[in-house]
């Protein structure tokens, strides 16, 4: 079996995506997997011998993703910064990207989790299905449903700015 240092600088880029993925932020999502690093070394004997040990730490890392956000919402901010524009995407690419990651992070947590590991980790229903520890049927309706309530938004937003437009 690999140590925990050959396992996690091999797979340290794919976990870091799908951490971001899950937490729909760069920073939370390096923190969460941070969290979950440490958490897996204590206890890479364990883990190690698993099956499928990567299986494992996706299903750490949903936990620790949680997890932080029950921290989170104890703590508010008192004020909201503006986000800095990326100045070499000029053609507003990053504006849609930003107003998806806000719609997305409006859905509930489950509906979040389900669309970053089926779109961001490339998932299966059914690996997904197992890392929530779900059937695979709840999987495909938190999908369906978190892609037609962002359907519905970007519906009204663009019935919203036509109607400014005129």
């Amino acid at each position: 079996m690999a140590s925990f240092e050959e396992f996690a600088n091999t797979r340290l880029p794919a976990l870091l995506r799908m951490a971001t993925a899950i937490c729909n932020d760069p920073i939370l999502g390096e923190d969460v997997l941070q969290e979950v690093l440490i958490k897996a070394h204590r206890h890479w004997s364990h883990i190690q011998d698993l099956d499928r040990p990567e299986s494992y730490l996706r299903r750490m890392l949903v936990n620790e993703s949680v997890s932080q956000r029950r921290r989170s919402t104890r703590m508010r901010p008192t004020a909201d910064l503006p986000d800095a524009a990326d100045p070499a995407d000029p053609t507003g690419q990053q504006a849609d990207r930003e107003a998806l990651r806000l719609e997305i992070e409006r859905l509930p947590r489950r509906q979040q989790v389900v669309l970053a590991l089926r779109y961001y980790g490339g998932l299966s229903d059914a690996e997904i299905a197992e890392t929530l520890d779900c059937p695979p049927g709840t999987v495909r309706s938190l999908a369906s449903r978190a892609l037609a309530t962002l359907r519905i938004t970007a519906v009204a937003g663009l019935i919203g700015s036509e109607e400014v437009a005129r």
